[in-house]
């Protein structure tokens, strides 16, 4: 039954990355993304990666979608279409899609324990993550101690990413060109409605509430900074889309929002710091008390916690950047 299921959401898959490319109105374009997206999380979740599928639902079907949407208010509505090179894109995409079959011969059989990701690192992460953390989540383990660089050099990555886009952009603090009313009343356009209000004012709280589980219960199960982050920025800006850009911006102000991009990387960096002037390696959470498991339990919720920071703050600050411009 489950292959069966994933066989059809492969399917729809398909369809709609047909449908999105076929499409030549954006509007269409963003909103099939967005199904994409959610089709996308359905398919982690079957494949018991629900981890990703945390981050892909929040982030792909639902922060990324509002973000194309902010950047769609600034251009056309409709695709321009461009004179020859048909044939060429299509030449690449056969060729591209050829290749991809082609090296599918080559993958081992889903599940299948012989595959040689389970015959090296693997085994020995299930072994000793209980013996060196002591934390049931693996994959939280492995992405905060023995990945620990990797994930800090993916927080930068992400601030990177917003630094750069409030360069191009702007700081938010001054809504755009809109209509007089909605300025004098801090409303958007989903103000205007009374069933995303009544709805929306329903899910924050529980939004707001499932990111804080997400981010201090992520070494139990699936979970992390990564998924609350981005569950929390998805509660703000549903706030700030049916209650306004003043509104929104009144709770969590720029400032703060450039404050919380900044001290969650920090944070992450600091504690590695800390962890050197304590005798240890950069990192090496198991100096951050007198038990070694106990430290690097600390650390991980210490690390998480920068990482939870500075992607909310980065996804709130991209989205009013585009949300302030207007129209």
């Amino acid at each position: 039954m489950t292959v069966l299921f994933g066989i059809f959401l492969l399917t729809l898959l398909v369809i709609v990355a047909i449908g999105v490319v076929r499409a030549e109105n954006l509007f269409v374009a963003v909103m099939l993304t967005g199904i994409f997206s959610l089709l996308m999380a359905a398919n982690f979740f079957i494949l018991d990666a629900a981890d990703v599928a945390l981050t892909e639902a929040a982030i792909g079907a639902g922060i990324s979608t509002v973000l194309l949407l902010g950047a769609l208010a600034l251009t056309p509505g409709q695709e321009r279409r461009l004179r020859g090179g048909r044939w060429l894109a299509l030449g690449v995409v056969t060729l591209t899609t050829l290749s991809v079959l082609y090296a599918t011969f080559d993958k081992p059989r889903l599940g299948d324990p012989e595959a040689p990701v389970h015959q090296h690192v693997a085994p020995w992460y299930l072994e000793k993550t209980p013996e060196l953390v002591g934390i049931p989540n693996v994959v939280t383990a492995v992405l905060g101690t023995f990945r620990g660089y990797d994930t800090f050099g993916e927080v930068i990555v992400v601030l990177t990413a917003g630094i750069g886009v409030l360069f191009l952009l702007g700081l938010p603090g001054v809504v755009g060109e809109r209509k007089r009313e909605d300025l004098e009343s801090g409303r958007t356009y989903l103000g205007h409605h009374l069933i995303p209000q009544v709805v929306g004012h329903l899910l924050i709280p529980f939004i707001l509430l499932f990111a804080l589980y997400v981010q201090f219960h992520g070494e139990y199960g699936p979970g992390g900074g990564f998924q609350a982050g981005a569950i929390f920025a998805a509660g703000f800006i549903l706030y700030a889309l049916i209650a306004g850009e003043r509104e929104a911006l009144a709770i969590v102000s720029p400032r703060l929002l450039v404050t919380l991009m900044a001290s969650g990387a920090l944070l992450y960096g600091g504690l590695g710091v800390l962890c050197m002037l304590l005798g240890g390696s950069f990192l090496d959470y198991s100096v951050l008390a007198s038990d070694p498991v106990a430290g690097q339990q600390w650390g991980i919720i210490i690390i998480e916690l920068g990482v939870g920071v500075s992607v909310a703050g980065v996804l709130l600050a991209i989205y009013h950047a585009f949300a302030a411009r207007g129209h």
